[in-house]
């Protein structure tokens, strides 16, 4: 029988690091990753037969849990008409007119193939609609791996980042600001300074790459207000939060509409998707319509969106999210209250069907204060929850996401182990 780590160690001599993503490895959490055999509902099986209860849901798309029928049903069909066409077909102008009835802020969309294809689309966009370079992102916001947003803070307030890759240019980063997420004060600085140059903002509405952290009031509308007024673009990067907060785009709930949104796999349900939409007037910058290019050949798969149109269905038949959200505030109440009583440095950060367990005693607001958790409990405490049968994110700065197919037990279960991993874990540092 295999092992996960007889199937690690013959992966690091295929595959770079073992892991075709960075976030699967357990490099933060030390050890070595698990491998899944299948999974079903709220529930993996490793390939050594362990049940794990599934707190991440392939980073966030798995709304419905696992192989969900519905879902599965819409795969095989899809999949039996073929797998991919390269040319237009009924689907994809289906899930377009959904998702333009669903979030106002969008009077047309473009789907492709990721989360990064959007936020790369996206602001090539914006840069050709307003004949501007410079745009500007967040500290721990994380928009994909194209090469202008592997950007970190560093230069200064008022010149280009650095970029926080090796194979990155330095041109390729000249013409990215980098300011801290939740400062208004930096955003007004940067615009009145800069503003004639930029061509786009754009963040996380809610973050989730710092973990889970909220907008404090008025920043998503300072940042309205100085785009508006200098003729730049507001993107809002929803990959995580768009249908995770609701039927809809977290841009229709939060009062601010942004001039485009980039969406994610939760309109495949976890297959390979992404989207990004806005005002009439923008997205007729791209191509074939206008100069600004962008193609796929596997944009809009059939497959793809066949699940999409399913998931979304069903969350819309459903209407899930308060239950969602009860669960995740459950688990936010009883930690939180279980962490005063012990006097831990921990709580819980919780918005809808999102949270993260930080090991810090005060609230997290930006990178900086994320950065002063301490991951070495998070690491800990991660494989006491692994240990008792639950999979979390083995990242402190990562999102735990609640799924349909979670009902109290799971809850109440995940609860109590997280109060016993928690004891374990102070009482052992």
């Amino acid at each position: 029988m295999n092992t996960s780590a007889h199937l690690f160690e013959r992966a690091c001599r295929v595959i770079p690091g073992g892991v075709n993503s960075p976030v699967r490895a357990f490099k933060s959490v030390g050890g070595n990753p698990v491998y899944i055999a299948e999974a079903s509902g709220c529930r993996m099986t490793t390939v050594e037969g362990r049940e794990l209860v599934d707190f991440v849901n392939s980073w966030g798309p798995l709304i419905l849990g696992h192989a969900d029928p519905d879902v599965v049903a819409a795969v095989r069909d899809a999949a039996g008409r073929g797998t991919s066409y390269g040319a237009n077909h009924e689907g994809e102008v289906r899930i377009a007119e959904l998702l333009t009835s669903l979030i106002p802020a969008m009077d047309m969309v473009r789907l492709v193939n990721s989360g990064t294809e959007a936020t790369m689309t996206a602001l090539r966009l914006a840069r050709g609609a307003t004949g501007r370079n410079k745009i500007v992102k967040f500290d721990g916001c994380y928009h994909g791996h194209a090469d202008y947003l592997l950007v970190s803070a560093g230069s200064g307030l008022l010149t280009g980042g650095i970029h926080s890759s090796a194979g990155v240019s330095d041109d390729a980063t000249r013409d990215v600001f980098v300011l801290p997420y939740n400062d208004a004060a930096a955003a007004k600085e940067l615009f009145a300074a800069r503003g004639g140059e930029i061509a786009a903002v754009i963040l996380e509405p809610i973050a989730g790459n710092m973990g889970l952290v909220e907008p404090l009031p008025g920043f998503l509308k300072v940042l309205r207000d100085l785009a508006t007024a200098a003729g730049a673009l507001l993107i809002f990067d929803e990959v995580i939060s768009g249908f995770r907060v609701g039927f809809s785009a977290y841009a229709t709930f939060c009062g601010i509409v942004p001039d485009l949104v980039c969406l994610g796999k939760i309109i495949g349900g976890g297959l390979p998707i992404g989207a990004v939409g806005g005002a009439r007037a923008v997205m007729e910058h791209l191509a074939p319509l206008g100069p600004v290019y962008q193609a796929g050949t596997l944009s809009g798969n059939p497959v793809a969106v066949a699940a999409g149109l399913a998931v979304l269905g069903k969350l819309e038949r459903t209407d899930p999210y308060d239950t969602l959200e009860a669960g995740a505030r459950r688990i936010r109440q009883a930690l939180d209250a279980y962490a005063e009583e012990k006097g831990y440095d921990f709580h819980v950060a919780q918005t809808a069907g999102m949270f993260t367990p930080f090991f810090s005693s005060g609230r997290i607001t930006n990178l900086t204060e994320g950065k002063l958790c301490d991951t070495r409990r998070y690491g800990m405490f991660f494989h006491r929850m692994l240990d008792r049968g639950w999979y979390l994110p083995p990242s402190q700065f990562e999102l735990c996401f609640t799924s349909t197919p979670m009902g109290e037990a799971e809850i109440d279960g995940f609860i109590a182990a997280a109060r016993d991993s928690l004891d374990e874990t102070f009482e052992a540092v």
